[in-house]
């Protein structure tokens, strides 16, 4: 029976640019019912109505709660279950902090606006799912994540969704030597000029690596699959790995060719440098990430099938 939970919330739009900064751009925007800003405050409510739903079936579990904004995720969290309340962006910063022997329950908090791929539930069927899994019969799966390496040293061991190599700019051209291992015996090399390319384990196959031409992977696979952004080569010529898959004991390296490269791992704020001659290494982590009541049967894609908004969005 687990008696320690750590609650991780993420923080609204509403609760940033209206109520912390005061930001007059949005303020105005959603006083004309400009539609950029039109689900906004509908988004904050259901999230707010989602947190106090939680809170107080966790309540009523008995447990202690260890409450954490998504933002504020900088240290290890020490619990015996992890809950976060948003959207994926929430789970992928908690899954940072989280050792591999500590499961985490997402619950999506506003499904009608909000992607939750990873989460298994909403305020509808939260109780329940709590209940489950402070008792431990909620099912389990075990996502496999990537690590990666700048010149040999580790930089990140918890990547769940992608990592993306490219030049700083999205305008500019990114040029690399490509080497690529499936099973760190066989190698190929190639010397190529692309947009960049993404790189990441099954979880984030149905997002960035899907969109740039890449597999949907089986949810529970122990791979990690590369995809190559808008490859580009010289008439009569094409290059020779564009898409491919990175197994157990396998690696792929890129070395930099750009003074100005970056790379961003689970999103656009975990980044580093990259400067030319620089090699950057992903392969699978030891470190897979246990998630509670992710049905592996259901449609991978069923995250990309938005609910229709309650009715039509109108200018006031």
């Amino acid at each position: 029976m687990i008696t320690r939970v750590t609650l991780v919330v993420k923080k609204t739009s509403w609760e940033t640019f209206v109520e912390e900064r005061h930001d007059e751009r949005v303020t105005e925007l959603i006083a004309a019912g400009d539609p950029s800003v039109a689900r906004i405050r509908s988004t904050h409510e259901a999230h707010e109505h989602t947190v106090d739903t939680v809170r107080r079936a966790l309540d009523a579990l008995g447990v202690t709660v260890d409450l954490r904004h998504a933002i504020d995720c900088t240290r290890p969290l020490e619990s015996e279950l992890v809950v976060t309340v948003g959207g994926d962006g929430t789970l992928l910063s908690a899954s940072h902090m989280a050792s591999p022997q500590v499961p985490i329950l997402a619950i999506n908090s506003a499904p009608r606006s909000s992607v939750g791929f990873y989460c298994s539930a909403t305020a509808n069927d939260a109780g329940e799912f709590l209940r489950q899994a402070v008792e431990g019969s909620l099912p389990r799966v075990e996502l496999a994540r990537m690590a990666v390496r700048k010149n040999g040293e580790l930089v990140h061991n918890r990547v769940l969704n992608d990592m993306l190599f490219c030049h700083r700019s999205p305008a500019a051209t990114s040029r690399y030597i490509l080497t690529a291992s499936p099973d760190g015996r066989r190698i190929h090399e190639e010397d190529q000029v692309s947009s960049g390319l993404w790189v990441g384990p099954p979880a984030g196959s149905t997002a960035a690596q899907k969109s740039a031409g890449g597999d949907v992977m089986p949810l529970l696979a122990r791979q990690l699959q590369y995809v190559i952004r808008e490859p580009y080569a010289p008439d009569g010529h094409s290059l020779l790995f564009v898409k491919g898959r990175i197994g157990v004991g396998g690696y792929l390296r890129v070395k930099s060719r750009m003074t100005r490269a970056q790379v961003f791992m689970d999103g656009p704020h975990d980044a580093f440098d990259v400067n030319i001659g620089d090699v950057v290494e992903v392969s699978l982590s030891g470190e897979p990430l246990v998630v509670l009541g992710l049905s592996v049967a259901e449609d991978p894609l069923r995250a990309f099938t938005m609910p229709a908004p309650p009715r039509p969005l109108t200018r006031r």
